[in-house]
């Protein structure tokens, strides 16, 4: 198993922004993420960052540490344009850069964009859309020239040169719970993320939760034996906060998270840099001794 960390772009570079990555790849973190979001929930009206220009200076700021985004989503990104960010993230980063992707929510990336009383997208348009921008993402970065005229994206001769340090492309960690988006972490990824399930987050017990991911799991290998792929070559990671668990709560409660989710086939686990009086708050000791101590409970 691995472990990894999210460290949200909520702080300047020049006050605590640097210094986090390179401790994270100090504490032996296998990777940092970052949301790419245009703001996120009850960090709204603070500072906010983007992720792609905090990754590169993220990127130049470290040198063994895999770096990524947990997760993009079509939102508010197209693939002609991620893809030429995506190929620029991979070459400064000397090959280390990993896309989280999802189909997206319905938080205030949805509706940024839109003009008065246009309505956001349904459940089902984010997954239609979600559905034609993997492909497209897929083409454009394994190829150095890419048309396509599709029902939500267009592409017209677009050069993609010289491609990904990565090859044949960076990695894809699709996070997908339904049956189309792990349908296309069973196609394209290289990695699949789940958050757990959501309607447990509250009300449920770890148990039940553990069932639910122990029902994605099953679910995606379903999906990759309906194209014959082995479902051992993806990745499954564990995006944590977002379930009954406490896993930060104690160093003991780590091990006992992340062995039991090691028993149901998770190889990462992406825990949250501390965030001082929000919904991440952890103590840091606790956190630094998981950093550098918690899988070794798990040999």
């Amino acid at each position: 198993m691995r472990l990894s960390t999210v460290i949200l772009p909520e702080r300047r570079w020049s006050e605590g922004g640097r210094e986090a990555w390179q401790r994270a790849e100090e504490l032996g973190f296998h990777a940092a993420y970052t949301y790419d979001h245009l703001s996120w929930r009850t960090f709204r009206d603070g500072p906010w960052f983007g992720a792609v220009p905090t990754l590169t200076a993220a990127a130049t700021a470290t040198s063994r540490m895999r770096l990524g985004t947990l997760v993009t989503s079509p939102n508010f990104r197209h693939p002609v344009t991620l893809a030429k960010e995506l190929i620029s993230l991979d070459d400064i980063s000397g090959g280390r850069f990993t896309l989280g992707i999802g189909a997206g929510g319905n938080g205030f990336d949805a509706t940024a964009l839109l003009k008065d009383g246009q309505e956001p997208w349904t459940p089902r348009e984010r997954a239609d859309r979600f559905a034609e921008f993997v492909p497209l993402l897929d083409r454009l970065l394994t190829h150095d020239v890419v048309s396509h005229d599709g029902e939500h994206y267009s592409a017209s001769e677009v050069r993609n040169i010289p491609g990904c340090v990565q090859r044949p492309r960076l990695p894809f960690a699709v996070a997908a719970t339904g049956p189309r988006g792990l349908r296309l972490a069973a196609r394209h990824g290289q990695a699949w993320v789940t958050t757990g399930d959501p309607k447990l987050f509250e009300t449920g017990t770890p148990e039940e939760s553990r069932a639910a991911v122990a029902g994605q799991i099953e679910r995606l290998g379903a999906a990759c034996e309906a194209i014959d792929r082995d479902p051992a070559e993806l990745d499954k990671i564990m995006l944590t906060g977002f379930t009954p668990d406490r896993p930060l709560a104690s160093f003991d409660a780590f091990v006992d998270f992340a062995g039991r989710h090691a028993e149901l086939g998770i190889d990462e686990i992406v825990i949250h840099w501390p965030i001082a009086d929000s919904v991440f708050a952890a103590d840091p000791v606790i956190f630094e001794k998981i950093a550098t101590e918690g899988l070794a409970q798990l040999a």
